[in-house]
């Protein structure tokens, strides 16, 4: 896992249906040297994908949540989206959010350099997620690394029906609301839960939480 796109984020969790600082990029926070590259895929696969439903601007705008001048300032590869845009239009498609980062190119063996990560971020740059696989065809299974600022949360729609999130927390500790329902999980510990229903991440600790997310869907993907 509000409309995001225009206003600043708050302290407060954000909404996310749910992938940097300084230098502070767009393209959710990917390194410059990759960033402008993200950009125009995910706009061009919004776009792809709009036009290809018969979607007009304003009818996305309308079930997405997001503005439609956000929505046209994506397409035209001008506005790099958050982690929270990106889902909020994936809801509105009922797809992941990797089919709007996938480029599609096929390959045998794939080394995914942490220097041209796909990396997406809440608008805020205190919720980031790496993905550790490539978009290169159909999945049901996808892995992703996950950071999270002290003392910051971030909240998650309810995900398509059947999706699954299997976290483990390699540093810090996480308070996880999943439907109303806290767990609480320390370094090492794991957790499966099912991710259609509103969840949200938050980091009670003074240092930063890193956990890795293998989310699993009811049907292939990309």
């Amino acid at each position: 896992m509000n409309t995001v796109d225009e206003k600043k984020a708050s302290a407060q969790p954000q909404s996310a249906s749910s992938p940097i600082a300084t230098p502070r990029t767009s393209v959710a926070g990917a390194p410059a040297t990759g960033g402008a590259d993200l950009t125009h895929v995910v706009g061009a696969n919004l776009r792809r994908m709009r036009v290809s439903r018969g979607l007009s601007l304003e009818r996305l705008a309308h079930q997405s949540g997001v503005s439609r001048a956000m929505l046209s300032q994506i397409e035209l590869g001008r506005s790099a989206p958050t982690i929270n845009v990106v889902w909020k239009i994936a809801t509105a498609f009922d797809l992941p959010f990797s089919a709007f980062v996938s480029s599609k190119e096929q390959r045998e063996i794939a080394i995914l350099r942490r220097s041209k990560a796909k990396v997406l971020t809440s608008q805020d740059g205190r919720f980031t997620s790496r993905a550790l696989f490539p978009f290169d065809g159909p999945r049901r299974i996808e892995f992703y690394e996950l950071r999270l600022a002290s003392h910051a949360a971030e909240r998650a729609e309810a995900h398509a029906p059947g999706t699954l999130e299997n976290l483990v927390l390699h540093q810090g500790n996480l308070e996880l609301d999943v439907g109303g329902e806290r767990s609480l999980l320390a370094a090492g510990d794991a957790i499966l839960f099912r991710a259609d229903v509103p969840h949200v991440y938050a980091n009670p600790a003074a240092i930063d939480t890193l956990m890795y997310l293998v989310m699993s869907y009811a049907e292939s993907v990309g």
